[in-house]
């Protein structure tokens, strides 16, 4: 069995990859940068290891770093978990060369799914259907450009490494080919290195279904049904849900023939997704995507089947079998996850970076609550914004979702804006109920959504204002008080060993104390930076600049792009608030800059 295990990651998957550790007997060895000296996952695990500075590059994405990390520990195996280098080749194979366990796919199967090219072709051929597109061999802007034009507008540019919507751009008229060429490639090689791009189809309206499949060095393949997507904003999910509220039976069994097939095409082990868009207007179906390690949304599938998937990975790693077949695998009930991230919807969604001056989370029958942070905690510019995930079970959707309503709005969070009230008008929404959705709704809707959340937030009341008497400590957790290692998961019921206790019962709620609240410091919208005395533009939060468009001398015009900054793996575009003349630029392409930082500065005030 494996006996020390490194996970080359943070937050909370860190500390759901620590928890499988301690079940199964495995000592956990955490790494951590500098902004995360003392974050749960470091105090959580048996020993941390520092690994370098707060930016990425430098720790978390350093293979040199990770793998010194893992001798001087005495690692035996190493988990990615997800997102950093979880889906990188190189990584998977320096693990192998320093005799470490990789725990997931073989490094010549990530590599071969990581292109979407590759990995489009596989499965065509293993006949699971595929979006009608080009894979142009004129890698040029012009000769995308013209693998646009011949598959027809509208069309998606994607980019052929990575995912999560990274190097996508939807293209919708011809006016906008090659800017969108030109920032898929951009966003590409910033967080694949590889600027390589295909064009697929728009298909109109569709729904995102993912199909969750296993494999082990036995010949075993497995499906462990599907999750709904559908629910996301430029094409990152918000909300995840299981069994899919759209899927008949006969389309469902055949898209999991199809992801099984694909799996066994590309010769998989352990845990991974296959991604499909579905027509429901003819109910076809279309491969997307693989994604070769474990998803975000995972606690979905794991609360619908009753199958811990993150400890299936360490079996499997170990070189045992399966631990269930396809038989052993059965749907039962609901579940549904939304993600809290730190963000200003009424903002653009602009992320938001800062201190957890308040952190509580709820206690309530039938939900789950994965996460990374504590109160006084740091949200920090250089990672990813999510700061929890909240996943409610049921026998039904309609009460998984008000299981999931009511713990968000039982959710307190102070010091720092997020998207809570947002997700609360999402669930409230008609559409949303019905299952009628598909994956451009909250591109289409999500403005008028996000204007309404400070109303939602508005009916939900303060915690500093309860009722005389109610102390609130009932249902609100000391993060002082935990024991030491534990992520806080321990009131996540184990479906293997309920003793007793049915997470899918309905709950006895009583009065309930509805909570969300959040210091709103002010930011500029997305796409825009503040004024100051009409002669600058400033910086809306902590970012790095990764584009300058203007010098001195050149004439703005209201909603040109002056320059583009990149925080918390999203790109901000920093238009012109108006006309005016560039007098300096006080910036450079790379450099970090702070709140309020003058970027570029005007001769005379913008004429709006």
């Amino acid at each position: 069995m494996i006996r020390r295990l490194l996970v080359a990651n943070r937050g909370e998957i860190a500390l759901r990859i620590l928890r499988a550790c301690r079940e199964l007997g495995i000592e956990s060895i955490a790494v951590y940068s500098g902004a995360d000296r003392g974050a749960p996952h470091v105090t959580a695990a048996d020993r941390a290891i520092a690994i370098g500075p707060a930016p990425p590059a430098e720790s978390y994405l350093s293979i040199p770093r990770l793998i010194d990390a893992a001798r001087a520990s005495g690692a035996d195996a190493v988990h990615p978990g997800y997102g950093f280098l979880s889906e990188n080749a190189a990584f998977a194979e320096a693990c192998s060369r320093a005799g470490l366990i990789f725990v997931g796919p073989p490094a010549a199967v990530i590599a071969q799914m990581g292109s979407k090219i590759f990995a489009r072709r596989l499965v065509a051929a293993a006949g699971v259907p595929v979006v009608p597109g080009e894979i142009p061999d004129d890698q040029t802007d012009r000769g995308v450009r013209r693998a646009v034009e011949r598959v027809g507008l509208p069309a998606l540019v994607k980019a052929s490494a990575g995912g999560g919507g990274k190097g996508m751009r939807r293209v919708l008229d011809a006016g906008a080919i090659d800017e969108s060429v030109q920032t898929a490639r951009r966003e590409a090689l910033a967080a694949f290195g590889d600027g390589t791009l295909y064009v697929e189809r728009l298909v109109e309206r569709p729904r995102h279904v993912e199909v969750q499949v296993f494999g082990d060095d036995h010949g075993h393949v497995v499906h462990l049904f599907e999750r709904d997507c559908s629910a996301q904003r430029r094409h990152q999910k918000v909300i995840e849900e299981s069994p899919s509220p759209s899927l008949t039976p006969r389309l469902l069994a055949r898209m999991t023939e199809a992801a099984s097939a694909a799996a066994r095409a590309a010769g998989y082990r352990n845990a991974g997704t296959i991604e499909f868009l579905v027509d429901l207007m003819d109910g076809s179906f279309y491969f997307l995507e693989m994604n070769t390690r474990l998803q975000v949304e995972h606690p979905v599938t794991e609360q619908v089947t009753g199958r811990d998937l993150v400890r299936a990975q360490l079996l499997v790693a170990d070189g045992q079998p399966l631990p269930w077949t396809q038989d052993d695998i059965s749907q039962r009930g609901h579940a549904i996850e939304a993600r809290i991230y730190a963000e200003d919807p009424a903002q653009g969604f602009l992320p938001q970076a800062g201190r957890l001056e308040r952190y509580r989370e709820p206690h309530l029958p039938g939900v789950r609550i994965d996460s990374g942070v504590v109160e006084g905690g740091e949200v920090s510019v250089y990672y990813d914004p999510m700061i929890a995930k909240v996943i409610a079970t049921a026998e039904t959707r309609d009460l998984a979702i008000a299981r999931l309503t009511v713990a968000l709005r039982e959710f307190t969070i102070a010091g720092i804006r997020t998207n809570l009230p947002f997700l609360v008008s999402l669930l409230e929404v008609p559409a949303f109920r019905e299952g009628a959705i598909d994956t451009a709704f909250l591109d289409r809707e999500g403005a008028a959504l996000a204007a309404q959340s400070p109303a939602v937030g508005s009916r939900i009341p303060n915690p500093e204002s309860r009722v005389p008497g109610d102390s609130g400590e009932s249902r609100i957790p000391n993060p002082e008080s935990r024991v030491p290692g534990d992520s806080g998961e321990s009131r996540i019921p184990n479906p293997e060993s309920r003793s007793g206790y049915d997470p899918w019962d309905p709950p006895s709620l009583g009065r309930v104390d509805t909570r969300v609240t959040a210091v709103q410091p002010t930011f500029a919208r997305k796409g825009t930076a503040r004024a100051s005395a009409g002669k600058a533009l400033m910086a809306p939060m902590p970012a790095t600049v990764i584009r300058v468009q203007v010098k001195p001398g050149d004439a703005v015009r209201k909603g040109d792009i002056v320059l583009v900054l990149e925080a918390m793996k999203m790109e901000l575009p920093i238009r012109a608030l108006g006309e005016g003349i560039v007098a300096a630029v006080h910036c450079r392409e790379g450099e970090l800059v702070q709140p309020d930082t003058a970027l570029v500065e005007f001769i005379d005030p913008i004429r709006a």
